[in-house]
């Protein structure tokens, strides 16, 4: 990749780059050592006092995990969404700001992809509605299936919530190993739009929950960041918004009212079949289908507390649940579904025009190069039918 002919003031430069050593957390004087320079000229390069030299901007860039191009491209973002996370109650932690960082480099990196690839990403948001007073779990209700009526998904379970925010709305949305205690993160920015990061530690049915709760902080509160914890129990009204819009999203009440009278015909009790069976058909976790089923009233209040103090409903129940069922559904995500389907297709297309190096794309994207190789599988093949019988019509 050439550098762009459109250069950026000195001093803007300066500014970009002591942006991304931040967010690489590095020191002046480390970086300064590390491409053989004096911390005052770094000093001075990040001031814009002084003009920064060819070989300077390309090791400081690979330092950074970043591209020299990304540096001095006039339309480039550069960004750091960490201060928004900071300002946060009780979120101001080790785990936390290591997430934001994460975030900021990814939503930098696919910024940098679609630009390189003179493409943009499309925004189809629904107008903001603000937290009215009242009963917020009716608004969160409502505002939900409107929504849903918005994006046309009738009443079933949504079976891939990460592509239908991806793909449809136009959110950002990555997944990634974190912390345990954290969920997700939520932050919107003017330049690059709304984006989400979940921890791809957890299993499918709780990481559907977690975007479906920061898709409501996005429907109601989009410019105030959000970190969703399991040690953190929602106190705000903001927060109690997110979880029923949540609840209701994933589980639209006539859907389940259905799906629970079809199940549980002839039955004088609630099983854990049941409720496994439940939580598959809607793409959710035991615990969100048991706190639904008490909140719809197709469940006695603390019934999900009675269940974990009789056993609980474990991972191996499930399992041969799904034995015996035909539809049964994998709760782990390999690495390759670590890269959304927008930012994936957006990767394979920048290799295959030779502007990325496997290793680069390693840097950028945060991944292992095994995991890039994954990430690329088949578009050797896609070269070699690039007919142009196939060819898209522009």
């Amino acid at each position: 990749m050439t550098l762009s002919t459109e250069r950026l003031t000195d001093r803007a430069i300066g500014q970009r780059l002591r942006i991304a050593r931040q967010v690489a957390r590095l020191r002046q004087a480390d970086a300064a050592e590390a491409i053989r320079i004096a911390r005052t000229t770094l000093v001075a390069i990040e001031q814009g006092r002084r003009r920064i030299r060819t070989r300077e901007l390309q090791e400081l860039a690979f330092l950074y995990g970043t591209s020299a191009n990304a540096i001095v491209r006039q339309d480039a973002v550069h960004l750091d969404l960490v201060p928004q996370f900071r300002r946060l109650p009780r979120s101001a932690d080790r785990a936390t700001d290591e997430a934001a960082r994460l975030l900021t480099d990814l939503v930098s990196a696919e910024v940098e992809l679609e630009n390189a690839l003179g493409v943009e990403r499309h925004r189809n948001y629904p107008r903001e509605r603000n937290i009215l007073p009242g009963d917020v779990r009716a608004q969160a209700e409502q505002d939900a299936q409107d929504l849903r009526v918005w994006l046309g998904l009738g009443a079933g379970p949504v079976k891939d919530v990460v592509s239908m925010v991806d793909l449809d709305l136009g959110i950002r949305v990555y997944l990634r190993p974190l912390d345990s205690r954290i969920s997700g993160l939520f932050a919107y920015d003017d330049a690059v739009g709304a984006c989400m990061l979940l921890n791809a530690n957890h299993p499918i049915g709780r990481r559907a929950y977690t975007v479906a709760h920061e898709l409501g902080h996005f429907t109601s509160t989009r410019r105030d960041p959000g970190v969703l914890r399991s040690d953190c129990s929602p106190r705000s009204r903001e927060e109690r918004y997110a979880d029923s819009f949540a609840r209701s999203f994933l589980t639209p009440a006539r859907a389940v009212k259905q799906r629970f009278a079809e199940l549980t015909a002839g039955h004088s009790h609630l099983t854990r079949r049941h409720v496994i069976l439940l939580a598959r058909s809607f793409g959710v976790s035991r615990e969100a289908m048991v706190r639904r089923l008490e909140e719809l009233g197709l469940a006695r209040d603390g019934t999900w507390d009675w269940f974990q103090a009789h056993g609980g409903i474990t991972d191996r129940q499930a399992e041969e649940v799904s034995r015996a069922s035909p539809h049964q559904e994998m709760d782990r995500t390999s690495h390759r579904d670590h890269v959304p389907p927008r930012l994936a297709l957006l990767a394979r297309e920048a290799w295959k025009k030779t502007f990325y190096s496997e290793g680069q794309l390693a840097r950028l994207l945060r991944l292992h190069r095994l995991e890039v190789r994954q990430l690329l599988d088949g578009v050797e093949t896609e070269k070699h039918e690039a007919d142009e019988l196939v060819k898209l019509p522009r």
